[in-house]
């Protein structure tokens, strides 16, 4: 399983965790985020929070990091990559947690009190708008936003005003859901 544990550090040691995120890779691009991270044991989770933890406090991280891993099928963690900002991976937080990746980095960098990164939903997932073909207009997308929205309008889409190419994340849809049936 691929997985992320995102927290926040500030300049005197204060740090925040949101839950660990299962990431949904396609062609080494993440398409989807799912938190909680589904299947991952409690245990394992912890391990990935007080990993990045430790990561942020020995690299003297103020702000927020991303620290990608990967579970390995004996239930070991390795990590993959960090990222020391705001990340993808942690998007889902806009809507879904109590205090947001954006607001939390901003609370850190200052040394302000870290806000509450509890969840607002049991399950939140996340899936990034990639760019199509070059043949898609981005000027198409105001009615396919304009149709997603009349059919589901607990949907909150962010676009990016970025110019689109083949594959590039060009924005975010997040969901927010009550669990498993």
């Amino acid at each position: 399983m691929s997985c992320a544990a995102v927290v926040a550090r500030s300049p005197y040691g204060q740090g925040g965790t949101w839950p660990v995120v299962e990431t949904v890779q396609h062609d080494g691009i993440c398409v989807e985020v799912i938190a909680p991270a589904p299947g991952l044991a409690g245990a394992v989770a912890d391990d990935a929070q007080r990993i990045a933890l430790r990561i942020a406090a020995e690299l003297g991280v103020t702000g927020v990091l991303a620290v990608e891993l990967f579970e390995t099928m004996s239930g070991a963690l390795v990590v993959n990559e960090l990222a020391m900002r705001p990340h993808n991976s942690a998007h889902w937080t806009i809507e879904g947690a109590r205090t947001s990746q954006f607001e939390q980095h901003l609370r850190a960098v200052l040394d302000y009190p870290l806000g509450v990164t509890t969840m607002t939903a049991p399950v939140v997932v996340m899936a990034n708008v990639l760019a199509g073909s070059a043949d898609v207009r981005p000027a198409s997308i105001d009615e396919r936003v304009h149709h997603c929205l009349a059919a589901w309008p607990d949907v909150k889409i962010h676009l990016y005003g970025k110019q689109f190419r083949p594959g590039r994340k060009v924005g975010h849809v997040t969901a927010l859901g009550k669990g498993p049936r």
